[in-house]
């Protein structure tokens, strides 16, 4: 009989595997939770939350490996995310300020630099990266799977998503995560556009465009990637746009274009032939010398072609040749209007142009059902998502990854791994309380340590650093405890209970967010830094603030907040000076201002004392302070020595005497023992 049970158990063993093998033949279904659509690097993070808290999920990838995209692009194989391995730290949360490549686990090993060493990678590396990354934490992906279309279904009265592949295989799922990336390359039509070659498919040997000049389409990092591999063999390079060159040294935004592109701008102003040039793409026209006869020539033909005896390229405006009454199909360079002889600034021939514009998201695959809306922003290339990424008329959609950038498009780093990273792991934690009635994480804590934990959150956490003004930590306040939840996305704070599953109180919130200043000043020039706590809101560069709520700002709050905060007016708001080093700790400057914008929300005395202090303020108080209650009282404090007395008096903290402590004397406490060896509740150590 046992012998009979485990054959029959091998027979339905066989039968259930051949089952799941033969999905490839037509009409085969199979059901998940949740769908992730592609397998880079948003996709693999949604896929280790998704894992690690072990829901039916899965991956699906129609290339044969991870992060495709980095096969291809850039084309110069060089990435511009920082990896920079020595920060002479070894706290490994901080260290991710500066890691813009390493994919969030609980694998402390699992990081990009054990791929490359190099600051900026090859971008080969980064696939490999990814590999590794699906393997070792057993991430189930399915490769090869070609989704060619995406329809909506009713599943039990919600929305949900049919998938079908190349192969007819259907996947059902309850929630459709998409992380596609952008990889349609972005094009303009004007006259002529058919002669431009594209950034996807230009040859990659500087040597094919020897002594060429060549006009370049955009000013991104792609168009200067571009020009600076073949800055030392074209004869000229001329960058062509409707925007002038924006720098991310002086934007802040990583998107713009960086300095390990930049050498053109050297050239340029330096006089030595490339220049840039601004105008609407959509009013010029491409056209080209007539030889062989009237013969056209493709592009493709022409790359393939040597450089002697090919056909020149004209720049022109379309509405000259209209005012002219010329056929663009019969215009050549001998009949071109007149202003080419004059000092019309690209007057000149090219032999190639070039298009870098970027990328769009890939729309086509989406049923009108299933279809997301585009982007009000960044003219229509991404889908439309709400502030908690959920796709605008698409319910239980969500948008992962660079595709959903429209959110902090050219204000913060969405559209990067080091930033989408942190909004990925928010958009699990809402759909964790939404699907699975599992609340935000949040730390619950005395109101005496508060704090203290937004400054180790301001000196380490990396989250709210790289995704500046748009992820932010909320403090939601009780009356003699709080609750700490971090990188909450803010534009979804007027529905921050249903998206958390946190209720409000009567005694109001605190939101702590990074951001950069508003004025626009000079990056490089004199008086471009704050130093002096009592401005800190002048600050330029990247710093903490606080914004304190009574109640929940509402959606109309959102909408009319004032041009460039990334929140609504507070009741009160508290900057923390900027700080060269980035590290804000110190006693006079960082955290006595801290302590006294929270005494003021709070209406609380937070300040820390010595046991005898406490001793003596509960003998003559009937109310003793917050932190001798929440401490003293409870067998919990440090005793004052002469060396932690002389340094709290070095510091500024204490009047250079030993004068009798009364509880109305700010200046004769110790506010923050930074130095002191014992382990007090404001004492941090960062690199623990």
């Amino acid at each position: 009989g046992g012998l009979m049970s485990v054959i029959l158990l091998c027979v339905l063993s066989l039968v259930l595997a051949g089952s799941g093998s033969g999905l490839h033949g037509r009409n085969a279904s199979v059901s998940h939770e949740y769908c992730v659509l592609g397998a880079g690097p948003a996709g693999l993070q949604m896929g280790y939350f998704l894992s690690r808290s072990q829901r039916d999920y899965i991956i699906l990838e129609r290339n044969a490996g991870p992060g495709s995209f980095f096969q291809i692009y850039p084309r110069h194989r060089k990435l511009i995310s920082i990896n920079k391995i020595y920060t002479g730290r070894r706290n490994k949360e901080f260290n991710l300020r500066h890691d813009w490549n390493s994919l969030l686990s609980d694998r402390p090993t699992l990081l990009f630099q054990r791929i490359s060493r190099e600051l900026y990678p090859n971008a080969d590396d980064f696939p490999r990266y990814l590999s590794t990354f699906v393997k070792e934490l057993g991430l189930k992906v399915k490769y090869g799977a070609d989704i060619g279309r995406i329809k909506a279904s009713d599943f039990n009265g919600n929305q949900g998503y049919i998938l079908t592949d190349q192969n007819g295989v259907s996947y059902q799922c309850s929630v459709l995560l998409v992380s596609t990336g952008l990889w349609v390359p972005q094009q303009v039509d004007f006259l002529g556009s058919d002669l431009v070659e594209g950034y996807e498919s230009i040859p990659t040997d500087p040597e094919e465009f020897k002594d060429q000049a060549v006009l370049i389409l955009g000013k991104g990092n792609s168009a200067f990637e571009t020009a600076q591999s073949i800055l030392g063999r074209a004869s000229r390079i001329h960058l062509y746009s409707p925007s002038p060159v924006r720098l991310a040294w002086q934007t802040h935004y990583v998107g713009d274009l960086r300095a390990v592109n930049n050498e053109l701008l050297d050239t340029y102003q330096l006089k030595s032939l490339d220049g840039l040039v601004e105008g609407r793409l959509e009013d010029i026209a491409i056209v080209r010398r007539e030889k062989d006869g009237g013969k056209r020539r493709t592009a493709k033909k022409r790359s393939q072609t040597s450089t002697e005896g090919k056909e020149q390229l004209y720049l022109t405006l379309t509405e000259l040749l209209d005012q002219n009454g010329n056929n663009i199909s019969k215009v050549t360079g001998q009949n071109l209007p007149g202003f080419h002889t004059d000092n019309f600034s690209l007057r000149q021939p090219y032999d190639r142009v070039i298009r870098c514009l970027g990328f769009r998201f890939n729309f086509s695959v989406f049923d009108g059902s299933a279809r997301p809306p585009q982007s009000s922003g960044a003219r229509g290339r991404l889908p439309g998502i709400t502030a908690w990424y959920e796709g605008r008329g698409t319910p239980n959609m969500f948008v992962l990854g660079t595709a959903a950038h429209s959110r902090d498009y050219r204000m913060s780093a969405g559209g990067f791994v080091h930033g989408f990273r942190y909004t990925v792991r928010a958009v699990h934690k809402i759909l964790e309380q939404r699907y699975h009635n599992i609340g935000w994480p949040a730390t619950k804590l005395p109101i005496s340590q508060l704090q203290s934990w937004i400054l180790r959150r301001v000196n380490e956490a990396s989250g709210p650093y790289q995704m500046f003004g748009v992820l932010g930590d909320i403090i939601l306040l009780r009356g003699s405890y709080c609750e700490y939840l971090e990188e909450f996305p803010l534009q979804a704070l007027p529905q921050l209970s249903t998206l958390s599953g946190r209720p409000l109180t009567d005694h109001g919130l605190l939101v702590l967010v990074m951001q950069y200043g508003l004025n626009r000043t000079d990056t490089l020039g004199p008086g471009r830094a704050e130093s002096e706590w009592t401005k800190a809101w002048r600050s330029n560069f990247l710093h903490p603030v606080l914004y304190y709520y009574n109640t929940l700002p509402t959606e109309k709050d959102m909408r009319q907040r004032p041009v460039g905060w990334p929140l609504p007016r507070p009741e009160a708001v508290h900057h923390m000076v900027e700080d060269f080093l980035t590290e804000w700790d110190q006693p006079i400057s960082h955290s006595q201002p801290l302590r006294r914008f929270l005494e003021h929300c709070l209406q609380t005395d937070l300040r820390a004392f010595y046991a005898e202090s406490c001793f003596l303020l509960s003998l003559t108080s009937r109310t003793p302070p917050l932190f001798c209650r929440q401490g003293y009282l409870r067998k919990q404090g440090i005793m004052g020595n002469s060396h932690l007395w002389q340094h709290a008096r070095e510091a500024g903290l204490m009047a250079d005497h030993h004068g009798h402590i009364t509880p109305g004397d700010d200046t004769s406490v110790s506010e923050y023992l930074k130095h002191a060896d014992a382990a007090v509740v404001s004492t941090m150590n960062f690199d623990l």
